[in-house]
């Protein structure tokens, strides 16, 4: 139906034009004109109840591609695609083509939202479909682009709903779903009411996560949001710290909070991590880094009640994602009253560095803006000529002077635009007549995106009750001159060198909403002890957020900074931030249990140095707790740690690609049944080829993670000897 950050025009593999000019100037008469002609047009092409839409190059051929959301309030229809007929296709750009039954596979459901993201990480554009359980029980969907990583023609796709879902249903201390066995579906996914999703790395580790919103059965609510982590390539697995498993769809007071800390109650006001609202009526989410820490917050609506905000504690936390409910802490007084809320946005609207809200119909049918006061805490002021029922609203550069005004569906009557008319640094929004084309139609949602890379974005909204979608092309040709701001840059601490990279994060905004900055060319460019700078590109992780890495095994002062550059080619640097980077350690580690000696005590596994390829020794692994003259073999591997049942002890290296050292006799010690002699190898000559047998390549690769165990002879009756493991990696 409507999202936050859903109706986006998704950039996948091919770099094009985003927004090369704002939409209009002055409000002069209708700059926006319908386009029947260039969209598919009857049954089944164009014909359905339509909730939202959603844009991407599916096919990686340069243009922009669409999918709408089919089905909603009136049951299964098939979603459909539409195919761009410039680039490969060779036609004129912006005419689009039904090719729903040729590349999508075929599936009836009862479609809210869709949304483009690349969740398995092979640079194309997968498609998640959110679905209503309101007729018939059904799940949310998985559509995998078969380009990429599958091998397969970019922009065809495959349900893959079966397999991205992981363990649905399962909770045995190892798998923790919340969800009800009785609700799981053979086909994959569980029964829900879903209006919105939205992605975003919620955990920080680099790929997309999805927060599931619902509103319930019959809009009663009662039913949880739920949080999906990916693994990072596209398999999502429930984020549930409670170990909480539902018995039927509803969570009640009293329950755990499933992803969010305390327990459940309905419009909690604690903020203090006892109590959070996680089963509200959602129509609609959003996911911005609300606080200024780089992490992702919640923002997640009620179109009855009062929409909640969640806070990610994630840097609180050591870096573990931890959210919650301080939706008392952070609103005004009486932030919302009424129903029909069925949206929100997030966007810089006084361009002072944070995200304020823009919550439409939030006090009796009428807008509100919400003030970030730059630590997540709001203030709010009604906008004037607000209040008829709106059903989307999306941000838009619309005169092109650098601040966002507001595009808005509605459920009947003309859409609406509201401009922003305030200076730098401040807002004020008025309603704008005879821009758009009178449209009476029943709109859930709309799209913005340059369908004809003329250089203005262009705007297709998603109608309802078999109404045809609907093109309206931009007729401005005035280019966009506001040139991202990167207004946040991380600071990251002084370290030593080693595999794992530096991750470096900025808060990028820019003349539009969240969902077109996040597709600029966003690059982190770092230079080692006043040397030139490189680059390497910085990824979105969802809001304002970008992430970039810099490589680990620098070493020196490194200097780094960011640098964005929109579709029409402008573009903003941040400030230059330092840190430093000492020598290499390999950073070992001691892991995993030893076996008991037969002196009834444990090894114990040690170092001194530093594993070097550039070094034939100095690098040495020993183990007391061995008897005198007894022979041993270093275990070593490169994938992993284990913890394996093996000779009465336990194995602790990854038995893939396991590989045994040369052959030693323990060291010192006295004769007899006294375990005081020890184990020892100089790794760096065994590497390097100084230390006798036949070393791995592995262990010369820079950066390698590698894994290694004693094991060796004991008394008889215990058998063999087995420490307890070390890891480290390879320095230069």
């Amino acid at each position: 139906m409507v999202s936050g950050i859903s109706c986006r025009c998704a950039r996948f593999g091919a770099s094009i034009l985003v927004l090369g000019a704002a939409l209009c100037g002055e409000a002069q008469a209708q700059l926006f004109q319908l386009a029947p002609q260039q969209v598919p047009q009857g049954a089944p092409f164009n014909a359905s109840y339509t909730e939202n839409v959603d844009f991407a190059d599916v096919d990686q051929d340069g243009d922009w591609d669409v999918v709408s959301a089919d089905g909603g309030d009136f049951g299964n229809d098939q979603n459909r695609l539409w195919i761009n007929m410039g680039g490969a296709q060779g036609g004129a750009l912006g005419f689009f083509e039904d090719r729903t039954t040729l590349q999508c596979p075929s599936v009836l459901d009862a479609s809210r939202d869709v949304d483009f993201v690349d969740v398995d990480g092979d640079g194309d554009a997968d498609l998640f479909v959110s679905n209503t359980s309101q007729i018939s029980n059904q799940s949310n969907r998985w559509w995998i682009n078969m380009g990429g990583a599958q091998g397969g023609s970019a922009g065809f796709f495959s349900d893959q709903t079966a397999a991205r879902y992981v363990d649905v249903g399962v909770n045995n201390g190892v798998s923790q779903s919340s969800v009800a066995p009785s609700l799981v579906l053979a086909g994959g996914g569980y029964v829900d009411w879903s209006c919105d999703s939205a992605f975003a790395d919620l955990d920080g580790d680099g790929a997309m996560d999805l927060f599931q919103s619902t509103y319930g059965s019959l809009s009663a609510g009662l039913v949880p949001a739920r949080v999906f982590l990916n693994d990072g390539v596209g398999f999502f697995s429930e984020f549930n710290p409670s170990g909480f498993q539902l018995g039927g769809t509803e969570l009640f007071d009293g329950d755990p909070a499933l992803w969010a800390q305390g327990l459940q109650q309905h419009q909690t006001t604690n903020t203090m991590g006892q109590f959070a609202d996680v089963a509200t009526v959602g129509m609609s989410v959003n996911l911005g880094d609300i606080d200024g820490d780089f992490d992702l917050d919640v923002l997640h609506g009620e179109k009855y009640e009062l929409p909640r905000m969640f806070r990610n504690l994630s840097v609180e936390q050591g870096g573990l994602l931890s959210l919650r409910d301080v939706s008392n802490a952070v609103y005004p007084p009486n932030w919302s009253s009424g129903s029909g809320k069925y949206q929100q946005v997030f966007g810089d609207l006084d361009e002072d560095g944070d995200l304020d809200i823009y919550g439409m119909n939030w006090v009796d049918f009428c807008d509100s803006v919400l003030t970030n006061d730059g630590s997540g805490v709001f203030s709010s002021v009604a906008v004037a000529n607000s209040c008829p029922c709106e059903s989307e609203a999306d941000l838009i550069d619309f005169d092109s002077d650098g601040d966002l005004d507001v595009l808005m569906t509605r459920l009947t009557g003309q859409e609406r635009l509201q401009e922003n008319t305030g200076g730098s640094g401040v807002f004020q929004f008025a309603l704008t007549q005879g821009v758009l084309p009178v449209d009476g139609s029943r709109s859930w949602g709309l799209d913005v995106c340059d369908v004809d890379l003329d250089g203005d974005p262009d705007v297709l909204v998603a109608n309802d009750q078999n109404e045809a979608n609907a093109l309206m092309l931009n007729g401005s040709a005035l280019s966009d001159t506001s040139a991202p701001r990167v207004d946040r840059l991380e600071q990251v601490q002084d370290r030593n060198a080693g595999s794992a990279p530096t991750v470096v994060r900025a808060a990028v905004f820019d003349n539009a909403e969240e969902y077109m900055t996040a597709f600029a060319d966003v690059e982190l460019e770092y230079s080692v002890s006043s040397g030139p700078f490189l680059s390497v590109p910085m990824a979105w992780s969802g809001g304002q957020i970008f992430r970039g890495e810099i490589p680990g095994l620098l070493v020196g002062q490194v200097a780094y900074r960011v640098r964005a550059t929109d579709g029409a080619g402008n573009t903003g640097v941040s400030v230059t931030r330092s840190f430093l980077v000492g020598p290499c350690t390999g950073e070992p580690g001691v892991y995993c249990s030893a076996k008991t000696n037969s002196c009834a005590g444990l090894p114990s596994i040690s170092f001194s140095g530093v594993p070097s390829v550039s070094a034939t020794a100095g690098f040495l692994i020993e183990s007391s707790g061995a008897r005198a003259a007894k022979p041993g073999l270093l275990l070593y591997g490169p994938n992993g740690p284990a913890s394996l049942s093996f000779d009465g002890g336990t194995l602790c290296v990854a038995p893939q690609g396991l590989r045994r050292g040369p052959p030693v006799i323990s060291l010192g010690g006295t004769p007899g049944p006294v375990c005081d002699a020890l184990f020892r190898l100089d790794m760096n000559a065994f590497a390097s080829g100084n230390g006798g047998g036949n070393p791995a390549a592995f262990l010369s690769v820079v950066g390698q993670h590698v894994h290694v165990q004693w094991w060796g002879r004991d008394s008889t009756a215990v058998g063999s000897f087995l420490s307890n493991a070390l890891q480290y990696h390879v320095c230069p």
